[in-house]
């Protein structure tokens, strides 16, 4: 590497605090915040819904499903993946 990480973070407005606490949370993924780690795991199931519908299901719908299926999690929240990941129904 010809420049190091405070050079870089000097010309970009980032404290080398927040490039080495990056670097160490995809190190070690454990230490990622307890939201992104249940996103990602309601994100899988909400494929599957999604997978098992044809890809009809909108939000709304997928949702509904999920808590037939005993899933705890807010409508907005299921919006919010869907929409991150660009996964939309008809």
């Amino acid at each position: 590497m010809v420049y190091g990480v405070e050079s870089i973070c000097r010309v970009l407005p980032i404290a080398p605090s927040t490039y080495y606490r990056h670097a160490q949370r995809l190190k070690q993924p454990e230490l990622r915040a307890k939201r992104c780690v249940s996103d990602k795991c309601l994100l899988v199931q909400i494929n599957t819904v999604w997978e098992d519908s044809l890809q009809v299901y909108g939000y709304r719908k997928v949702w509904h499903q999920l808590q037939r299926e005993g899933v705890q999690v807010a409508r907005c929240t299921v919006a919010r993946l869907m929409r991150k990941h660009s996964i939309q129904g008809v």
